[in-house]
């Protein structure tokens, strides 16, 4: 099994089980997803990650909506096999020991890709690299800076003394693996016996490695001191390499990747092209993201699609045939769905929902440029909208960093604006958003809310989560929804010139777009039912047999692991 694997993928966060918290958000989400679709494929893949024994963190909400962190207890023997090799890597001139615990991934057909999550808490390690596992994204950028050794540097050379000898590409998952190549490098110039690093040796790792880059937001993209990096990893000669180290008084884990990177790819098209203005004189290409269908499809869905549209999970495009779902089964399944998450909410926070009021979701991270509280511009507005056309109530959930206090002031934001948009608008926020609460909440909701700064949404994948379960979107044309939204069709767009190469990023006129189009949104909802229900299913068929990783999986197949 070992020896037939090609493919080693690296991600500083997996979400592949809701009780281990060795996930933040989208992007350790996505890769749990890409790896169960590699499995599905039977694509000869291994995984690499960190432990993170603490977690990203526990939410807590106070009454008026302030964020107090706690560390997450989880038990990892309960989830993970211990794996015998050691190997280490020197950090401060200090040697650190590493082990790894195994998790296999099971695809449909029975075949395995095993994740190894990485762990620094042995008793021969000095206390603070004990501790350099536990949090993830946590702390300095000396502590991020070190976890990204263990990552990079360290996951290679735990692949090796697992018997990975016959890996042909490395797959970095955002910059934060972006060290591999530094340990690649080196390998390289063993092979041949070099006292320096070559121009052969460079171009050998750039057919090996592959980059995904995330997001257009500046602090997506980890950048570390080199002062700060000279002593964390000690003199390194790769750091004389122009064409690998290219940045100055400052390491962009960004551009390491891509200058030894033979393909990269931006997460959606339009992603693609505002990556390629980012980093100007880089080949830049496309795959757009997708979610796992049979993880994200809910169990009323699931019954569903086994009676109308048998081989579903093994052939995710012949969703396309939802259309064919009677649309009153269709109906029938979201209310199951829906009386389920009302529930949940009110149990949680006392709103008072009800399973008869159109209802909206939106559950991400809570940072500034997501704009949690676009909905809340124009109160007055807001309240006469749904006097007119009928009630609503809207479900957030979300954890800001502890480093953000702008996320953290917009959580507080939401929590008081709560009792002015009474009795029209009913709200709730949801603590602790995992993904078992992502699972409630895009399956609930009548409508899935996503209104992004644009072009700042890379991609965005909660709301192709929501299409499969029949809830189409309402959302900034930015990321997957320029692709995926046929106006009233499969959901509607706020703002306008979506596919221009400009965006527009005025905050009033998305409002403004915004309360025009919830505007027909309660009108669909509440007067015509019937389009509604049309609408549902077309969310289905257009976006979840698309927006999935199983076409997503065939083309890093097709364009990245074996062209």
């Amino acid at each position: 099994m070992i020896q037939d694997r090609k493919i080693a993928y690296f991600s500083m966060e997996i979400g592949i089980e809701e009780a281990m918290p060795t996930y933040s958000g989208g992007l350790g989400v996505l890769a749990g997803d890409t790896i169960l679709a590699a499995a599905d494929a039977e694509v000869p893949m291994a995984a690499v990650s960190l432990v993170h024994r603490k977690g990203y963190f526990f939410q807590k909400l106070t009454e008026d909506g302030r964020q107090i962190e706690e560390p997450v207890i989880w038990t990892v023997e309960d989830f993970l096999e211990e794996m015998p090799p050691r190997v280490s890597v020197v950090i401060e001139g200090r040697t650190v020991q590493i082990r790894c615990w195994k998790y296999e991934a099971r695809g449909i057909g029975g075949y395995i890709v095993p994740i190894y999550f990485l762990d620094t808490d042995l008793e021969v390690n000095a206390p603070q690299d004990r501790e350099l596992t536990d949090y993830l994204y946590g702390k300095d950028k000396r502590y991020r800076l070190c976890q990204e050794v263990v990552l990079g540097i360290g996951g290679v050379r735990m692949l090796r003394a697992l018997g990975y000898e016959q890996l042909e590409r490395f797959h970095m998952n955002e910059g934060h693996a972006s060290l591999l190549t530094l340990e690649l490098l080196e390998e390289q110039k063993r092979k041949r016996n070099g006292q320096t690093i070559s121009e052969e040796d460079i171009a050998a790792v750039r057919r090996q490695c592959v980059f995904t880059t995330h997001t257009p937001v500046a602090a997506g993209h980890d950048q570390f001191p080199m002062d700060l990096v000279r002593q964390v990893l000690g003199q390194q000669e790769a750091f004389s390499l122009n064409n690998v180290f290219c940045c100055g008084d400052m390491l962009n884990m960004t551009y390491l990747a891509l200058n030894l990177s033979h393909y990269v790819n931006g997460v959606a098209k339009k992603h693609g092209e505002v990556s390629r203005h980012m980093f100007g004189g880089y080949e830049i290409d496309a795959i757009t993201n997708g979610v796992h269908a049979a993880r994200w499809t809910s169990e009323p869905f699931a019954e569903l699609f086994d009676k109308y549209i048998p081989g579903w999970r093994e052939d995710n495009f012949s969703l396309r045939y939802a259309l064919s779902v009677p649309s009153e089964e269709a109906w029938e399944a979201h209310l199951q769905n829906k009386r389920r998450l009302v529930s949940f909410v009110n149990r949680e926070t006392n709103a008072g929902m009800d399973a008869e009021t159109l209802t909206l979701g939106f559950a991400r991270r809570a940072t500034s440029y997501k704009r949690a509280d676009l909905i809340f511009s124009d109160r007055r507005r807001l309240k006469s909208l749904c006097r007119k056309g009928g009630r609503l109530q809207i479900i957030f959930a979300g954890k800001a960093h502890p480093n953000d206090f702008e996320g953290k002031e917009l959580i507080r934001r939401i929590f008081s604006a709560r009792g002015e948009l009474m009795p029209e608008v009913r709200t709730a926020y949801l603590p602790n958003y995992d993904m078992a609460m992502g699972r409630l909440i895009t399956a609930g909701v009548d409508v899935w809310l996503n209104t992004p700064q644009p072009p700042l949404e890379a991609s965005g994948t909660s709301g192709m989560k929501a299409a499969l379960n029949g809830v189409p979107s309402l959302s900034v044309l930015d990321g997957w929804w320029i692709e995926g939204c046929i106006e009233g069709v499969t959901g509607w767009a706020i703002g306008e010139n979506h596919r221009q190469a400009e965006m527009p990023q005025d905050r009033q006129k998305d409002a403004e777009s915004l309360y025009e189009k919830l505007e027909k949104v309660l009108y669909v909802y509440y007067k015509t039912p019937l389009q509604f229900r049309k609408v549902m299913l077309h969310a289905i068929a257009l976006n979840g047999s698309f927006f999935n990783t199983q076409r997503m999986m065939q083309q890093y197949v097709l364009k990245a692991y074996f062209s």
